[in-house]
This record gives structure tokens, sequence and C-alpha cells, in this order.
């Protein structure tokens, strides 16, 4: 394929143009495709899937205890519901999730001070999905537990900082429209607001701002390849322009992999407390648990900063959509609403008034809610009950592994494959104990300087579109990875999800890249004889 060709296809999304490299790889049938392009894990979380099913084969035996007419189930009745559940589980002990749950139930009721009828009520009723979430914000024993994960897992296990409101959602790119709406509605972003954008980024985060439902001049807060993908003091300095109304970050870093360091952490924090305290922070925290002693912007800014985080990377639930917003209950959000002028008030006065008798007060959170049901339909609102019960039995899975024996063995697994990339290619690979290792970033040019030569780098460069190494990887070598440089990345670097391939794939992709690298050296030289 010719550059014109090449030039057209690089105005797609990456995550758009992967689709077209994943045709070109299928189409070399002598070759098993390879496709490191999406961060879809190709593991899950066996146990609290385990406690999901047998929970719910125990909601269906309940629930005929209150309805007399074959193949019919009623609702549960919560009276003696935790003792009805103990027996259950004793009688089905060794059965897989059983001891998950035993042990799920005892953490409840006497770390949680939860009592054990309620909380097996509401699970048993969301699990068998016969009710409307209520609250349509999220369940309420069910946002207790989900917060006390947030608080161990993004905030270190800090009491203050961990005094949050969540709201569950249909995965994390449902919170992130939902939020950006409600923002806009509720005017504590306009169009044509100038926002930082913490890049190299997840490309849809680099698109959003630019449609015309928002219209945001986007300016870039770049973390620095040779550091690591660390955020230098310089690049967050440009955050204390009190004209930058929001600064918005995937932490760990996508496609850098890397988190925030703590002194970048605490340099957003003492802008926002002293030169720029009006600026919204949102972070989407999704790869935190990827690494140990994570602390997220939540932990430090509390009163500026919106939290996304989903489940679906570290339990290998892409599938379920499960995310939560999560926003300090002492904040700025409702402190501007508060301070609108009164033709935006009684404006959002009308737009909330058939929700709450006082819409005055009704938190963002709250309309977050509603927006997201187009407000007429709040009473509808809330992500599914069977949805929420997962993110419960994720939560407590994680709560009750005191020795945090998941945690290092999910970071073992992209940990191993980060390493065997590397050797494959033949270079040291990067070391930081910031990094969540879920993806990587190489930089070909980088790359081709360090192995051959300065004058062979920018000749890649000068002489081929930046996708082109991308697409031969596919076309020849049935290798689909993402361009880097649609996530705001270095030209012609790729980026590698170590989540969703076998371990020994990324030896044969790291051989790959670098057999690749070598034939366009080969085509070099003799461009010279």
């Amino acid at each position: 394929m010719g550059r014109a060709e090449e030039k057209a296809y690089e105005r797609l999304s990456p995550f758009e143009l992967k689709n077209k490299l994943i045709d070109m790889a299928q189409s070399n049938h002598e070759k098993l495709m390879l496709n490191a392009g999406r961060g879809n894990p190709n593991w899950i979380a066996i146990e609290p899937r385990h406690g999901f099913f047998q929970l719910g084969l125990f909601a269906l035996e309940d629930s005929k205890k209150n309805f007399n007419r074959p193949e019919f189930g009623g609702v549960p009745i919560q009276k003696d519901i935790a003792k009805r559940f103990e027996e259950f589980l004793g009688k089905n002990s060794g059965t897989p999730g059983i001891a998950f749950l035993t042990k799920a139930l005892a953490h409840v009721k006497n770390e949680l001070k939860i009592d054990a009828d309620a909380f097996v009520f509401e699970m048993v009723d969301a699990i068998l999905g016969d009710h409307y979430p209520t609250p349509p914000r999220m369940l309420t024993l069910s946002e207790k537990i989900v917060h006390e994960y947030l608080k161990i897992e993004m905030c270190g296990g800090d009491e203050k900082s961990a005094n949050l409101d969540l709201f569950a959602t249909e995965g994390g790119t449902a919170a992130i429209q939902y939020l950006f709406n409600s923002l806009m509605e509720n005017h504590l972003l306009h169009k044509g607001d100038k926002i930082a954008i913490g890049t190299p980024i997840f490309t849809p985060y680099i698109e959003i701002p630019e449609l015309n439902d928002y219209e945001f001049v986007e300016m870039d807060c770049m973390q620095d390849e040779n550091k690591d993908w660390v955020y230098t003091k310089e690049s967050l300095e440009k955050l204390a322009d009190p004209s930058i109304k929001a600064f918005f970050l995937v932490n760990p870093s996508n496609p850098g992999s890397v988190s925030m360091h703590p002194d970048s952490r605490a340099e957003v924090a003492k802008i926002v407390k002293s030169r720029n305290k009006e600026m919204i922070i949102i972070t989407d925290d999704v790869y935190g648990t990827f690494v140990n002693d994570y602390r997220s912007l939540i932990a430090v800014a509390p009163y500026n900063t919106i939290l996304v985080y989903s489940f679906s990377k570290y339990f290998g639930a892409t599938g379920w959509r499960l995310g939560v917003i999560a926003i300090h209950q002492d904040n700025i959000f409702d402190k501007k609403i508060a301070a609108l002028p009164e033709k935006m008030k009684k404006e959002l006065y009308k737009r909330y008034q058939t929700v709450v008798l006082d819409p005055n007060k009704l938190k963002l959170i709250d309309r977050m809610v509603a927006d997201s049901r187009a407000v007429a339909l709040n009473h509808t609102a809330g992500a599914s009950t069977p949805q929420q019960v997962q993110m419960v039995l994720n939560s407590l899975f994680c709560l009750i592994d005191k020795k945090g024996e998941y945690k290092k063995a999910a970071q073992s697994i992209v940990a191993k494959r980060f390493e065997t990339l590397y050797k494959a290619v033949g270079i040291k690979h990067p070391q930081s104990k910031y990094d969540a290792h879920y993806y990587t970033i190489i930089d070909i040019p980088i790359l081709a300087a360090t192995r051959y030569s300065k004058d062979f780098s920018d000749w890649l460069l000068k002489n081929h579109e930046p996708i082109d190494f991308v697409w031969r990887l596919a076309s020849e070598k049935s290798i689909v990875l993402m361009d880097g440089g649609g996530f705001d990345a270095p030209k012609m670097s790729v980026r590698v999800s170590l989540a969703n391939l076998p371990d020994d794939a990324y030896a044969k992709i790291g051989k790959g890249i670098s057999d690749l690298l070598e034939e366009y050296h080969e085509t070099w030289q003799a461009s010279k004889k």
C-alpha cells in the first residue's frame, strides 16, 4: 500500500485502524494472528464468579418460599434470610464459591458491622433482578461495601479522603459520558473552555472533548517518555493557569501504564489548593490495582476530584460493564452549583424539579443519575442490580484477601509478559515500582537509533508514514499492535497490551518487532548503494 492510502487511514482513531490491521493480519493464512491491540484481559477472577452463581442458586431457592405457583418465585422475605443462607452454605460446603461466600458474610457482619439479614436480603433481591435499583444511584449496602474497597485500593485506607458518594454505572465508559454531560448541563464546564489532558492517553479521551457537544480547547499535559512517563514539574506547571478549567487523565496511564509519581500527585494537590482552586480533576483509575501502594488523586485532592473506576481489567470483567463514579462528600462541584447566577439556578431548578422537592440541594452526583436517564426517567435509572451484586462480590473478594494474594497473582501475569516482550525485542525492559505493566509503548525510532544509528532513525521517519510500522507488522507478520501516535505518544511508536494474549505470544511479538526493524534497516542500507 502506498503512503497516500496509509495517510488516509491515519485520520481514523487507532481503535478503528486496528480493525483494518486485523483484516490484513487475518488474510495471511500461513500464520496465526497475534492481536495485542485491545486491553481486554485473557483471565477472569474465578472465586467471585463462583460466589455470584451460588448466591443466585440460593436466591432462586429462597424465592420459592414466598410464591406457591409452579415455575414462579416470589419476592424474598427478609426475616431470618441470613439464617436460611447460612443453612444453604452449610449444606453445600465443599462446592466452589461456598467458602468464599461464608468468609464474605463473616466480613460483612464482623468487620463492616452490617446487619446480616439486611445484607443477604439486598444481595438476593438484587441478583434476582426483580426490582428497579433503589436508590437509583446505587443500592445502599452495595455502596457501603464498594466504598470500603475503593478506600483501600484508591485511597490507601485513608478514612478522611475516602468519604465518598458513589454512582454505579455501566462500566467506566458510561461513567465518563455521564459526568461530562452533567458537568455541561450544570454549567461547571462550557463550550470553549480550556482543559488539560494528561497525554499520552486513551484515544477516545482525546476525541470526546473535540465533539460539538463540548468543543473544549485541549492543552496537552505531557508525560516524559525519557523519564518512564513521569509528569514533569514543568508540565504540571501548566495546570496553575486559572484559564485551565479541568484536568483529565488516566492514572496509571494508558498507554504508558505508569502511575503518577507521589511528587507529581503532591504538586497537583498543591496547585488546586493554592493556585488554581476551581480546577476540576477527572481521573480514570481503572489500572490502579496493578500498582502496589497506589493512591489516586482523589486521595490527595479530594475537594476537586471526580474518580472513575471500573472492575473490568483487574477482574477480567469487561463484558460485565461494572463501573463507579466517586465524588467526595465535601466538594467544589456542589459549592460551585450553589454559587451560580440566579438565572442559571432557576434554569436548573426547573430541570430537576420533578426529581426532588428542592433541586437547589441536589448534589452533582445525584444530578448525574437523573441526567443519565434524561431526568424524566430518573426513577428507572441505575446500573442493573445483578451487576451491582458482582461489584460487591468482587470488592469483598479483595477485602477478605488480607495478604493480597490475588493482587500479587494478577500483577505477576502482566509483569512476566512485559519482561518476555522486551527480552525478545532485545532491549532492557523499563524498571519502575510505579509501572502497572498493563501496556507498554515501544518507540520504534528510538529503538532504531539505539540499535543502528540516528541516520537510519531519521530515514525511517522521513520516508514512511507513522502507521507504516504497525501496517507492515499486520500484513507481513500477522501481529496487530496499536499505533502509539493515536494516543499522542511519539510518532511510529507502538502500544502493546500485555493483558490479552498467552504468555508465549509476547516472545513472538517481540521477535516480530525486532525482525521487521531489521528489514527496514536492510532496505535503508540497500538504498545507499
